[in-house]
């Protein structure tokens, strides 16, 4: 990815046509594949002052694929009566210097911290060693997976990364999965089984958790199967995956 910033100052008479006009050119970039973000911000102590921010899949495609392609020129077409209103146009890429303020709780915040996930994987556990379906994959199970497995969760929603430094991280929870052979059944009740656990130990119920909890979980369970499967050449090395409040893509940091 790299990012694009383009600053541009203007007299407050041209500033309302200057919004007006990339409201529209902004329907352009929303249908270019090299594209995957973008954002006008106007200045608060100068209010003649804009950047606007695209993030773009690449410099190359942004120069080679968007401006040459057939939406650039609709997009030009409303842009350019501010062209000469441009006081810099460069590209940036992103370094590995970037986070979340703590105006936002994290999903392990949330959810009420260790003692949250040690409640849901105790509970879970419980009833996966009662089912018929999931149940056989966990005969085996060694004492202390419930514990180990909140740990796992409480990394992936934003706690301490402990799972990465006690447990060996990803490679660790990989190993658990290759060649079990899990099927899709097994998976769908792995799901449903947690989620009842959630509703036992009283997760929060609220849409907006329960949706990103959700969403990894299925995320998480679709990439369990895969790597489970007999043959299969999962990526070995990899992050703890961080999940937030609606992020993607979840391997960030």
């Amino acid at each position: 990815m790299t990012v694009e910033y383009i600053r541009y100052r203007l007299p407050e008479e041209r500033t309302a046509e200057f919004e007006a006009a990339y409201a529209r050119a902004a329907g352009f970039l929303a249908r270019a594949p090299q594209c995957a973000g973008y954002e006008l911000s106007r200045c608060t102590e100068e209010p003649a002052v804009y950047i606007l921010r695209i993030t773009w899949t690449s410099p190359e495609d942004h120069l080679r694929g968007f401006r040459g392609g057939d939406l650039f020129p609709g997009f030009l077409a409303e842009i350019r009566p501010y062209v000469e209103a441009i006081e810099e146009m460069r590209h940036y890429e992103p370094t590995k210097v970037r986070g979340s303020g703590g105006s936002v709780p994290t999903l392990y915040e949330w959810a009420g911290g260790d003692a949250a996930f040690e409640r849901l994987t105790a509970s879970f556990y419980d009833r996966v060693k009662a089912d018929d379906v999931v149940g056989p994959l966990f005969a085996q199970m060694d004492p202390a997976h419930p514990r180990h497995v909140a740990m796992w969760l409480a990394e992936v929603f934003g706690g301490p990364a402990r799972y990465t430094s006690e447990r060996g991280g990803y490679p660790s929870m990989l190993g658990h999965h290759l060649n079990k052979a899990i099927t899709e059944p097994q998976r769908r009740r792995w799901v449903n089984l947690l989620l009842d656990a959630a509703d036992e130990v009283g997760l929060p119920d609220d849409p907006e958790f329960r949706a990103a909890f959700l969403g990894y979980i299925e995320w998480g369970t679709r990439l369990a199967l895969a790597n489970s499967q007999p043959g299969a050449e999962p990526v070995r090395k990899a992050p703890v995956p961080h999940w937030g409040w609606g992020v993607a893509p979840p391997y960030l940091g």
